[in-house]
């Protein structure tokens, strides 16, 4: 029997991956194709079924078949026998030497997201009821927001926090909500964060800011903290900063990856 994986990488290549001699997901050297389903092999919430990952991948499953035979003789890969797959001894060495070696690995993850998208980056950390600050990246341009390191917020006020309720055990959703007027309409929002994988606040907790923020999980699957990036409400409409979500998504991600192997 194989164990989840609990690490995320981006997958979603099923396009674009070509070699410059053919088109569509099926395309690419034989390299490029191991790559592609090493990296949805050890996508967040494996185990995979040999379906999944073809798809994710984008490579016909006959073929992804083969590659994974060769990924798990080779130690990349394990299988419980009955068409689930999951990272290997040999991937996971890989992944914590590399990760031993960069220590400083996670800042500079928020700092790369900051780079891409020009917006403050922050993390934070799960205290109960509320989440801790302990990074902050500034953004590119003048303006500065209230939150800072060592600041606590609830959960419910932030989209970061939110990010991080929308995935708590119905219970502990229940018991943050009980309190709260207007706890229907944030249920129902907790339903879309948990659709979409990130959360907004559209000027809520801070008039003058917008915020987007999506979940990092420990390796049980659950909420441990959160990525967010903030911008002026007067410079970026939600739509504009909704369109970082996929950056966003990638570095919770590795954020969330480093934290695992570290733990």
């Amino acid at each position: 029997m194989i164990h989840g994986v609990g690490v995320g990488v981006g997958v979603g290549h099923g396009n674009g991956h070509g070699n410059g001699n053919g088109s569509g997901g099926g395309s690419g050297t034989a390299l490029e194709k191991t790559l592609r389903i090493t990296e949805a092999l050890a996508a967040f919430g494996g185990p995979h079924r040999l379906a999944e990952l073809s798809a994710a991948a984008g490579i016909p499953k006959s073929s992804t078949y083969r590659i994974l035979v060769s990924l798990v003789e080779q130690g990349y890969a394990v299988t419980d026998g009955e068409g689930s797959y999951g990272v290997g001894l040999r991937l996971r060495t890989l992944a914590a030497e590399i990760s031993a070696d960069r220590p400083e690995g996670i800042v500079e993850l928020l700092e790369f997201l900051q780079k891409c998208t020009g917006q403050a980056v922050h993390l934070a950390l799960r205290s109960g009821n509320a989440l801790t600050y302990i990074r902050k990246i500034e953004s590119v341009g003048s303006h500065r927001t209230s939150a800072r390191v060592g600041m606590r917020v609830p959960l419910h006020a932030t989209a970061i926090g939110k990010a991080v309720l929308a995935h708590l055990p119905p219970e502990e959703i229940e018991g943050v909500l009980r309190p709260l007027t207007g706890r229907e309409g944030l249920a129902d929002e907790l339903r879309t964060v948990r659709e979409l994988g990130y959360a907004v606040d559209d000027a809520e907790h801070e008039r003058s800011v917008r915020c987007l923020g999506a979940p990092v999980f420990d390796r049980a699957g659950l909420p441990v903290g959160g990525v967010s990036l903030t911008t002026a409400a007067s410079l970026n409409t939600r739509a504009e900063l909704e369109r970082f979500s996929p950056a966003l998504l990638e570095a919770a991600r590795g954020v969330q990856r480093l934290l695992q192997l570290g733990g």
